[in-house]
């Protein structure tokens, strides 16, 4: 399973990429808004430092709703880097817009999904990924679990290349659960990734070991 980070944070990216498991990066308005980035000169800016830390797929969210424009930002975007890949949201022109980019190879990451319907048009289409969004089903009392269990065993019935990205992971709790169901990624912040390291038993066994070999060498 791949590891995405879920931020437009230079530092959490780079902290992640030093951890040696981070496999890519998405981003959307929001996130950049998040981190005090306007303008389209400073977002296209800030798309390329990402993609210099990680070398690997990088979402970058398109922000029209009509086919043209999708098209023309989203054409821009793949320019930028070699590894951008490019966010096109779950609505009508956006997946005539996927199958426009996946016919001139631009790999692209169809977001806002929140049914099984919704991901076998962008499976049709041709996306590269797949991105229901877990925590927000959550949100309004719907198993975002269990619609990514059920994306996955359609694809896996027709084989569908595009891949199942979990997004909206919340915590450690959803992505083990993503793995055991057979998420081919998941993005989320930094403090999911980094609480797969913590255990108390983990923690009070190092504490003996060190207090142990202090004894030793007294």
């Amino acid at each position: 399973m791949k590891f995405f980070i879920d931020t437009a944070n230079l530092q959490d990216i780079q902290e992640a990429y030093d951890l040696g498991v981070l496999d890519g990066v998405t981003t959307n308005p929001s996130l950049m808004a998040k981190e005090g980035i306007f303008g389209h000169d400073n977002v296209m800016a800030h798309y390329k430092k990402i993609c210099e830390i990680v070398d690997g797929d990088i979402s970058a969210e398109v922000i029209a709703t009509d086919f043209d424009t999708i098209v023309s930002e989203g054409e821009f975007l793949a320019s930028l880097h070699p590894n951008i890949v490019v966010k096109v949201p779950m609505i009508k022109d956006g997946v005539k817009a996927i199958r426009y980019f996946s016919e001139k190879g631009i790999k692209t990451n169809c977001t806002l999904v929140f049914s099984a319907g919704q991901a076998i048009l962008a499976a049709k289409a041709g996306a590269t990924y797949v991105s229901p969004f877990v925590g927000r089903l959550d949100d309004v009392s719907t198993n975002g679990l269990q619609l990514i269990e059920q994306i996955v065993d359609i694809y896996s019935n027709y084989g569908y290349q595009t891949q199942v990205l979990a997004a909206s992971v919340r915590h450690v709790m959803h992505l083990v659960q993503c793995a055991e169901i057979g998420a081919d990624v998941v993005t989320c912040p930094l403090s999911v990734i980094t609480g797969l390291l913590k255990h108390p038993l983990t923690d009070s066994g190092l504490a003996t070991f060190l207090a142990d070999h202090a004894k030793g060498n007294k």
